[in-house]
C-alpha cells in the first residue's frame, strides 16, 4: 500500500503541473487503482480528495476546463474596448446559470463573463416614477433585491459587481464610438442590470450596416437576422436611456416611456475565478459552470 501511494502521489502531482495528460493518467487510474475504496495521503497534492477516484476526477476536471481566457479564442474583439463579443446570428454562446438557461454576451479584460438571461423573466416597469435615471429606477431595486435573492445560493455566489454604463444616447448618435462615449460617461456599480443599446449593436455580424441606431433602422432586415439577441416576438428592456428625454428608455426595436410594461432579460457579471467545466456552448450542449 505505501508503494502504491508513493506512486499515485508522485503521478497527480506531475499531471497537475501539466506533465502527464488526463487520458494517460485515467488509464494509470484504471491500470493501478482498479477500487474506488483506495486511499492516499493528499497533502502533497493539494487536493480535496484522498480517495484515488475522487482524486482523479478532481484533476480531469481542472485539465479539462475552460476559463474566460479560453472562450476570447472563440469570440471577436471590440475595436472600441478592451472587450470580445459573441456576435452574429447562432453563436455557441448558450451556458447553464441557476439551472437556466442563459447566454454570453461578452468576456471583459479582467476575465469576469457577462452573461444575459436567455429569456425574459416578466414583463415590468423600467422605473414606476417618472425618471430613466437607473441608479434609483424600480427595475434596479427588484433586480438587486427580490430577483436576486431569489436565485440559488450557488448562483448568487458566481455573480460579481460590475461597472455598468448608463448614461444616455442620443438617438442622432450615429457614430458608434460616440454612442459608446455617452454612455460611458455615466457609470454604476453593481451586480443585475441589462445590455446597453451599444452593445446590443456590437453582437451584430454586420457592423456597417448595423452599428447606430439610424443604420438598424434602415437596414432592418439584415441586422434583426445578424445578432442572437434579436427577438422578433419580445421587445424587451435595455440599459440606456433616451438622451433628450427624463422619462425615455430604449428597448429592443424603439424606446419606450419608463413606466411602460415590458420584458426583461437580466444580465449579470460572473466572477473571474470562474471555470466552465462541461458543454460546448451550443443549444442542446450548454457549457456548465462549475
Amino acid at each position: 500500500m505505501k508503494k502504491a501511494k508513493e506512486f499515485l502521489k508522485k503521478y497527480l502531482i506531475g499531471f497537475a503541473l501539466g506533465v502527464i495528460t488526463a487520458i494517460s493518467i485515467s488509464v494509470i487510474a484504471a491500470t493501478y487503482f482498479p477500487s474506488g475504496d483506495v486511499t492516499y495521503d493528499n497533502k502533497e497534492s493539494g487536493l480535496e480528495s484522498t480517495n484515488v477516484q475522487g482524486a482523479i476526477d478532481e484533476l480531469y476536471k481542472t485539465c479539462t476546463s475552460m476559463t474566460a481566457s479560453d472562450l476570447i479564442e472563440n469570440l471577436e474583439k471590440d475595436p472600441y474596448e478592451c472587450r470580445y463579443f459573441f456576435k452574429g446570428a447562432t453563436p455557441n454562446n448558450y451556458i447553464i446559470f441557476n439551472n437556466e438557461i442563459w447566454r454570453i454576451l461578452s468576456v471583459e479584460c479582467d476575465n469576469t463573463i457577462k452573461i444575459i438571461k436567455d429569456d425574459s423573466i416578466d414583463q415590468l416597469k423600467w422605473n414606476t416614477a417618472i425618471s430613466n435615471n437607473w441608479i434609483s429606477a424600480s427595475l434596479n431595486s427588484y433586480l438587486n433585491g427580490t430577483y436576486i435573492n431569489q436565485l440559488s445560493e450557488k448562483a448568487q455566489n458566481q455573480i460579481t459587481s460590475g461597472k455598468w454604463n448608463i448614461g444616455s444616447v442620443q438617438e442622432g448618435n450615429n457614430n458608434l464610438q460616440d454612442q459608446i462615449n455617452t454612455e460611458s460617461s455615466k457609470t454604476w456599480n453593481g451586480k443585475i442590470a441589462l445590455p446597453t443599446l451599444s452593445e446590443y449593436f456590437r453582437t451584430n455580424s454586420e457592423p456597417s450596416y448595423c452599428s447606430t441606431s439610424y443604420l438598424y433602422n434602415a437596414n432592418l432586415n439584415v441586422c434583426k437576422n445578424s445578432t442572437w439577441l434579436y427577438t422578433s416576438d419580445s421587445n424587451w428592456w435595455l440599459l440606456s436611456s433616451y438622451g433628450s428625454s427624463s422619462t425615455l428608455v430604449y428597448n429592443l426595436f424603439s424606446y419606450a416611456n419608463v413606466t411602460s410594461d415590458l420584458p426583461v432579460r437580466p444580465t449579470v457579471y460572473l466572477s473571474p475565478d470562474i471555470k466552465i467545466t462541461g458543454g460546448n456552448g451550443s443549444q442542446n450542449n450548454p457549457y456548465t459552470l462549475e
